[in-house]
């Protein structure tokens, strides 16, 4: 840790670090919003699908977010569980143009939701309706009406519509998150 390093935590200038948790199902737009958050020197240019996990790195005004973008493909979401204890807040990312799997979309959600070590903690979630760019999409509403988010009553969440390729809607839950986040102070 260098000087500056030791002179800006003491003087309160350091950034807070939080983990977060991406997760959602294979194919909603994980990687691509967390490469998106990314400074443009730092952003990838080819997406792939992700296996098992990655983590990456990004900062917002007065937060340095390290997320940990879970794999959604079927045989790799029971890792998810592995992280809950860690995670500080979590983003779930929703293919709006999908749906067909926004049932299991919500399964796994209700499955994250009473998992003990979510379940009693006042975690925020960050809900990106992603896609909306695309001819099928359902608004954001319809996708909150359809997860029945209205029944989390126990955690702060906000739902934001999105289009990753063009960043529409990520600035937004950001910003929600770093609110949330900074309220209850972990």
């Amino acid at each position: 840790m260098g000087l500056l390093d030791r002179l800006s935590g003491l003087l309160g200038l350091k950034k807070k670090e939080v983990h977060v948790l991406c997760l959602g199902l294979d194919n909603s737009g994980k990687t691509t919003i967390i490469n998106k958050l990314k400074p443009s020197n730092a952003q990838s240019q080819d997406i792939v699908p992700t296996i098992g996990f990655s983590i990456e790195k990004f900062k917002s005004s007065s937060l340095s977010f390290t997320v940990f973008d879970m794999s959604g493909q079927g045989r790799y979401r029971n890792l998810w569980e592995h992280y809950y204890k860690e995670g500080q807040a979590i983003i779930f990312v929703i293919d709006s143009s999908d749906r067909l799997r926004m049932v299991v979309a919500k399964e796994e959600l209700d499955t994250m939701l009473n998992h003990p070590d979510i379940k009693h903690r006042r975690i925020p979630i960050l809900f990106f309706a992603n896609k909306m760019d695309l001819r099928d999409a359902v608004t954001s509403v319809k996708v909150s009406q359809l997860l029945c988010l209205e029944n989390i009553k126990d955690k702060p969440w906000h739902i934001c519509a999105s289009d990753a390729i063009k960043g529409e809607g990520l600035q937004e839950g950001v910003d929600w998150l770093q609110d949330q986040i900074q309220a209850v102070k972990t």
